[in-house]
């Protein structure tokens, strides 16, 4: 091996241009040039710097135009003096076409690919490296896919030199000018950004068509980065554009103004917020988020739309009542007088309200009640939180909860969607502008629930007074305290209500009103109420006493008041047409002209007329509308032991039915009954009204009872109406909703009421009046009932 590469010299010319010309196959004793992170491709012209003493000294012995050199890439660019294992064994055979050598002995070169080459082996290691090495021969045929590839090449280098900027048209030129497969796809290769690695493979790769279908892959990737930081480019070109359109039109204005005299209209919005925000007095938490919202606001520019986002939520938190509260008037007397004002009746709860002041006067951080009103519509619960609002001195809030299915209602919208806002409660607080207002929650038995949440279960935070002094709306996002408010909810029933929001409540419960009251009612709040609405004065019209109750009961049947206004407006709307028309004489109601006004009565008394009677009883009932008189009727006919049911009669009412049915015939010895009359016999059973829905079990000692009238033959009397229900062993059982029953006796003329022993504790809790003129009979058994509700005579 020689030592000192001398013998590289001594190459012949002949031998050298046979390599150029790729005629030999096999050569012996190539100068090896390592490069760092640089392939060179045969038939291309590359600038080297060169600078390593290993490099240099190969050079000084090369000359220009004449010698060949092997240049091998090595594998780890880092390393200074690469073994010959850390080359790759495939290089370029190139000759030096320029060399300039520069003071500090490194050299700038220019390469020129001849053609490919794989190391054999190598023959010297030291003072540079010497291969043998063999050509790799480029021979390729021309085909109609070799074609096809070139023209593929060609159109994505075009596209690419259109849209690069390191590439110009100069060099799509050179490629077009080149018909072979392998030397373009080498060409493109070179002029490409492509990875070491991905040179490397494409120098290796020895079949033109296989390295053009390579190239390919790298000018299509290529492409797509192009197309990308393009479109990437020009939006970010649009926003500056944009960006500095407007900062010039703003320094424009700005100096506009200055010229007017007229102030930065943004720089003062950022003081007023500021300034709004220490005067609304939020707690610690609250101002920390305004001040952080502030400062984005203003670094965001105004026709930004999160600039209309952020300013709305500075506005929502600026304007919430933190520390705005209404002081409570504690003068008992005065409050009584406000109540008494607005509602006739309702002693339980105007003494519920008495007792809040009086312990909020001995006890000043109390945390207000959570109530919850009770009764049949009409009765005057939303009306009633007005009047609690007016005589606390508290201002009024209302949100109806009837129908409402969406969760957000409650909590409020996340600011993450198009056009969030707070929920009614945060709402309504903002909008009186207190934080204890007296609120109240209409028809919180009528809440539904379906995919958008469970507005009941929302509302288990805000009507708990453990919880809501941290309520947390989804919009807002930081803590308002509820603590201070008075919640009221109102509902026709409790049944439909959750168990866990019940709880939270205390049920106060508003029964209808006796005929007596209504009266009263009319004529202290409605007949005025109604003749100020329709602009008549006390000289137009006059009612007598008599007309009232005759409105009362033949024209209206409700528990509430609502149809009792409506009739007195028909009226008054009637007496306007008159004056209108220039006919301004005074009225007198009378029961005579009411048929003018109203026409003929829609109602009459379930009772009159009524006489005793085989099968027939009277017998209460309790429906979400008030206490309902009932009554059911029993017949027998030929037949084989059928029970037929008709009425809209729900599954426990039927149920009851059944279960008197086998009482009376297990009994059917003691109650003088044979048996023979059930084996031949089919018992209907018809509750008349039977297109209205009925159900419950307390009417089951009134289907006994008609069954026993019907078999015995024994008459019912009239007079009596009952309500209990049945067990198979003939107990009574106590039931609910007896006061609205009692009422429902006085409305219908009943005088006699049968009740289970067990509600006696119920009547007593009534007031004297409810149960005037009523005779109670408290019964255990069946056998009880019996000996009331029956004639003695058959």
């Amino acid at each position: 091996m020689p030592e000192n590469g001398k013998e590289n010299k001594s190459m012949s010319k002949t031998r050298k241009r046979a390599s150029k010309a790729g005629v030999a196959s096999r050569l012996i004793l190539r100068p090896v040039l390592p490069l760092r992170d640089l392939v060179v491709f045969p038939h291309t012209v590359m600038p080297l710097l060169v600078g390593r003493e290993r490099s240099i000294t190969l050079l000084e012995d090369v000359r220009e135009d004449v010698d060949y050199v092997l240049l091998v890439t090595q594998k780890d660019p880092s390393e200074n003096e690469p073994s010959v294992d850390g080359l790759y064994k495939v290089g370029t055979i190139c000759t030096i076409v320029k060399k300039l050598e520069m003071p500090d002995r490194s050299a700038k070169l220019i390469v020129q690919g001849i053609s490919r080459a794989r190391v054999l082996s190598y023959e010297q290691f030291s003072p540079y490296f010497v291969a043998s090495v063999e050509v790799i021969p480029q021979t390729e045929r021309k085909s109609i896919r070799g074609q096809a590839l070139i023209e593929n090449i060609l159109s994505l280098f075009q596209r690419i030199v259109e849209m690069s900027r390191y590439l110009s048209e100069e060099m799509y030129v050179a490629a077009m000018n080149i018909k072979e497969l392998g030397r373009l796809s080498d060409f493109v290769a070179f002029h490409m950004k492509i990875s070491t690695g991905e040179s490397q493979d494409l120098l290796e790769t020895v079949d033109a068509k296989e390295r053009a279908g390579m190239v390919i892959g790298y000018l299509n990737r290529e492409l797509q980065v192009l197309e990308l930081s393009s479109k990437i480019q020009f939006q970010a070109k649009s926003e500056i554009e944009k960006s500095q359109r407007e900062y010039f039109l703003r320094q424009q204005l700005k100096a506009i103004q200055g010229e007017l005299g007229e102030t930065d209209d943004r720089s003062q919005e950022m003081e007023e917020l500021r300034k709004k925000i220490v005067e609304a007095e939020m707690p610690v938490d609250a101002r920390k988020v305004a001040e952080k919202e502030l400062e984005r606001l203003s670094m965001i520019p105004p026709a930004a739309a999160e600039h209309s986002v952020v300013r709305t939520y500075l506005d929502w938190l600026i304007s919430l009542p933190w520390n705005k509260s209404t002081e409570d008037n504690l003068d008992l007397n005065r409050a009584l007088e406000i109540l008494d004002e607005d509602h006739f009746n309702l002693t339980q709860v105007k003494e519920r309200i008495l007792e809040f002041l009086a312990v909020r006067s001995l006890k000043k951080d109390l945390k207000s009640p959570i109530l919850c009103f009770v009764g049949p519509p009409g009765v005057g619960k939303t009306s009633l939180g007005k009047s609690i609002a007016r005589s606390l001195g508290r201002k009024f809030a209302r949100a109806s909860l009837g129908g409402m299915r969406d969760e957000a209602e409650i909590r409020g919208h996340r600011r993450t969607y198009v056009g969030a806002l707070p929920g009614r409660i945060i709402q309504e607080t903002k909008r009186v502008g207190s934080n204890n207002p007296v609120f109240i929650l209409d028809e919180v038995d009528k809440i539904g629930a379906d995919f958008r949440g469970d507005p009941a279960s929302a509302l288990l935070e805000v009507l708990d007074p453990e919880q809501n002094h941290s309520f947390a709306d989804h919009y807002i996002e930081v803590a308002f305290d509820l603590s201070k408010v008075m919640f009221i909810t109102t509902a026709n029933i409790l049944d439909p209500i959750p168990p866990a929001l019940r709880d939270r409540m205390e049920v106060i419960e508003l029964p209808g009103y006796l005929n007596e009251e209504k009266l009263v009612i009319a004529r202290q709040f409605l007949i005025p109420k109604q003749m100020a609405e329709h602009g008549l004065k006390p000289s137009h019209v006059k009612f007598r006493t008599k007309a009232i109750e005759h409105i009362i009961s033949r024209y209206t049947k409700e528990a509430g008041l609502r149809e009792l206004e409506r009739t007195i407006a028909k009226i008054y709307r009637k007496v306007a047409k008159h004056i209108a028309g220039g006919d301004s004489k005074t009225r007198t109601i009378t029961i005579k002209s009411l048929r003018e006004y109203l026409g003929a009565p829609k109602f009459f008394s379930e009772t009159k007329g009524r006489r005793d009677e085989v099968g027939v009883v009277a017998g209460l009932v309790w429906t979400r509308v008030g206490g309902e008189i009932i009554f059911v009727e029993a017949t027998k006919m030929r037949g084989s032991k059928d029970l037929t049911l008709t009425g809209q009669l729900g599954n426990v009412l039927q149920e009851s039915a059944k279960a008197a049915m086998s009482y009376v015939r297990s009994r059917a010895n003691e109650l003088g009954i044979a048996d023979t009359d059930f084996a031949k016999l089919d018992v209907h059973i018809h509750i008349p009204s039977g297109a209205i829905p009925k159900d419950g079990p307390s009417a089951g000692v009134t289907l006994a009872t008609a069954l026993v009238s019907l078999f015995t033959g024994r008459l019912v009397r009239h007079e009596v109406a009952m309500t209990g229900e049945l067990t198979l062993r003939g107990n009574v059982l106590p039931v609910g909703g007896l006061k609205e029953k009692i009422l429902a006796a006085k409305r219908a003329g009943i005088h006699e009421i049968i009740v289970p022993n067990l509600n006696k504790g119920d009547i007593e809790d009534l007031k004297s009046e409810h149960v005037q003129g009523l005779k109670f009979h408290f019964v255990e058994n069946v056998e009880q009932v019996l000996a009331i509700a029956l004639a003695a005579e058959k």
